[in-house]
């Protein structure tokens, strides 16, 4: 009874972490498309300077 225990458990755990590293994949790719629009989307500061619309 004891292994069929841990089995399932093992199985649990490695369910949970394979949607919780899918989860972190699509917000690392979200950050990444925010971050290039950074580049894209750019307002005109004080002297002509174009400057990032957020601050990092």
């Amino acid at each position: 009874m004891v292994p069929l225990l841990v089995v399932l458990l093992l199985a649990l755990l490695l369910f949970g972490a394979g949607f919780a590293l899918k989860a972190l994949w699509w917000i690392a790719v979200i950050v990444l498309v925010v971050w290039l629009l950074g580049f894209v989307v750019r307002t005109t500061g004080a002297g002509g300077r174009r400057s990032r619309w957020y601050r990092w």
